[in-house]
């Protein structure tokens, strides 16, 4: 974009505008086409250069130059948040403008309509559209105006103000700052740095003496997307988190710069001809990006590998490995002055005192107090007063490391129904078992387990052959529908009889960022940040189904359901 782009677009932001957004505490815009993105840095430039700006800016454009989904895009000043909404190359952009307002959670000030087609888009837009809202538009026609019209929007000209009878949702006041975050895995440290990003103050506890100490520590963890013919919610959280994570990642620093791993891809090989198949037409229907997936035939994955690919793979260029503790311990670096660490704080228990939880030892002294409570202690949430009824389960996971003799050297991360990482700092990553007991120790039948598998991704019988056991062990922290759970918790006792999430009752303050299974490297940032956004009332960096799908008070919903037919539950 150029400089003269910058300045054409700055012209359409009047001083009218301007007055428009003065003395808000946040202020939320929404662009029907992004484009090259010449608005956006206009908007922003009037926003830095008004000593009357809004604290906090927000804007949410659709776009066709990305992956489907939404994006949130990192921005180097934390009050400025863009959020860009991608159709699938094969819907036409007036579906997706009208599919993205309906998902949309965000109640826009200000709103550009360039080159809207039909009128379905108006409902929707006037259901989130906040009072006293501007609308700039360009191309609308007779019928369209009439329409908008109709729904509370009164024209002069091509800019309009909105304004309806109908019952609005009263603005969400400003949060009182200050949040206690339980556990300093990656769950709780993404927490930490997502809320001082904001302002907060945070008090973060731990029951070690260090991060990462639990299912966040081991040397290793992979990196990259899933994918499905039917692009089903699993695959779009996880396309989310994904493209989130590696965003947030490279503003810290980048991988292998702030903290161990390396970029160095992911290939994913098929299980079978049948698997195969089911990729090549995924492949062919030509709506990834080659640089976010690349179906490769077997003579590529093999020439690629340096090792049998019978079947041929997926290609993740922008996957790869990082070490997770590295990972929290920047994130924590960035929150600055902002952060009180309470490690080494033993067992820990949360209680509701007046308006504020209280974090106390094992002795009952207090750690820390503030309005706000975040659960992100993994497995330990089942043991938890708050938390224990959640259907949480904890599945040992036992990951081996090999000597580089004892592995083979691969130039990126190979993965099947196993994994294998380049060797870094002397080891190689293979694993990891699943296993449903509590046995803290390493041991031979989980290494043979990890072995077994490993020679079958590298097609050698004798690889690893007498390697010493070793290796580390942890506990994931597993949902029944192997999603994580973000958001209120729900007080089950009081749940009711609703059949509604946004109806079930919620622990006052009291939040979890939990379950987040063997993914925790790319599900954390996301989780945060979607949880950072509804403590301060923001648009949602997720469409509102992917938001109900990481619900915790789903489970409340799921339980009833459950017990009022216990025969088809069973079957």
């Amino acid at each position: 974009m150029t400089a003269n782009a910058i300045a054409a677009a700055g012209a359409e932001l009047t001083t009218p505008m301007q007055d428009h957004w003065r003395g808000r505490a946040r202020y939320t815009v929404f662009d029907n086409d992004h484009g090259d993105g010449s608005r956006f840095a206009a908007l922003v430039e009037a926003w830095r250069a008004d000593p009357q700006r809004p604290a906090r800016l927000h804007v949410v454009a659709l776009t066709d130059r990305l992956q489907a989904g939404f994006h949130r895009i990192p921005q180097p000043d934390p009050r400025l948040t863009l959020d860009l909404l991608a159709a699938s190359q094969d819907t036409a952009q007036d579906t997706a403008q009208d599919t993205a307002l309906a998902e949309l959670n965000a109640h826009p000030d200000l709103i550009y309509l360039h080159g809207a087609r039909g009128t379905a888009f108006v409902r929707p837009l006037a259901r989130l559209t906040a009072l006293g809202a501007r609308l700039e538009s360009r191309g609308l026609d007779a019928e369209q105006r009439a329409a908008l019209t109709a729904q509370g929007f009164a024209f002069d000209r091509d800019s309009a103000l909105f304004s309806t009878r109908k019952p609005r949702l009263a603005s969400a006041p400003e949060p009182d700052r200050r949040a206690l975050v339980l556990g300093a895995g990656l769950a709780g440290c993404a927490a930490a740095a997502r809320l001082c990003a904001r302002g907060w103050q945070v008090t973060l506890v731990e029951r070690h003496p260090q991060v990462a100490l639990e299912a966040s520590g081991n040397l290793a963890g992979i990196f990259m997307p899933l994918l499905s013919r039917d692009d089903n919610i699993p695959t779009r959280l996880t396309r989310a988190a994904y493209l989130y994570a590696l965003r947030l990642w490279e503003q810290l620093g980048g991988v292998g710069r702030a903290f161990d791993g390396a970029q160095c891809g992911v290939l994913q090989l098929s299980r079978d001809a049948r698997h195969a198949a089911a990729s090549r037409a995924i492949a062919h229907e030509g709506r990834l990006s080659p640089d976010y997936a690349r179906w490769l035939e077997p003579p590529d994955a093999q020439a690629l590998l340096g090792l049998p690919a019978p079947e041929g793979g997926w290609l993740f260029p922008q996957g790869g490995w990082a070490r997770p503790g590295g990972v929290c311990e920047a994130l924590l670096a960035s929150c600055g002055a902002r952060l009180t660490r309470r490690f080494g704080a033993g067992d820990v228990r949360f209680e509701r005192s007046g308006d504020e939880w209280l974090a106390r030892g094992p002795e009952g002294g207090v750690l820390g107090q503030a309005p706000t409570a975040i659960l992100a202690s993994g497995a330990g949430a089942r043991h938890m007063a708050h938390t224990r009824e959640l259907p949480l389960q904890a599945l040992r996971g036992q990951v081996t490391h090999l000597a580089p003799e004892h592995a083979p050297q691969l130039p990126l991360v190979l993965c099947r129904e196993a994994y294998l990482t380049p060797s870094a700092h002397g080891v190689t990553c293979a694993g990891a078992t699943y296993d449903l007991d509590d046995d803290p120790r390493l041991r031979s039948a989980s290494q043979e387990e990890n072995l077994a598998r490993l020679r079958g991704l590298v097609s050698d019988p004798m690889v690893a052959a007498g390697a010493p056991l070793a290796g580390r062990v942890g506990f994931r922290c597993v949902a029944p529908d192997r999603l994580p759970l973000v958001g209120g918790l729900p007080d089950f006792a009081a749940a009711g009889a609703t059949e509604r999430l946004r109806d079930v009752a919620r622990h006052p303050g009291l939040y979890g960022l939990l379950g987040y299974a063997s993914r925790g490297l790319i599900w954390a940032p996301l989780a945060a940040e979607l949880l950072a956004a509804q403590l301060e009332g923001e648009p949602l960096p997720l469409e509102m189904a992917l938001v109900d799908a990481l619900d915790p008070a789903r489970f409340v919903l799921r339980a009833r359901r459950n017990s009022r037919h216990p025969a088809e539950h069973r079957g």
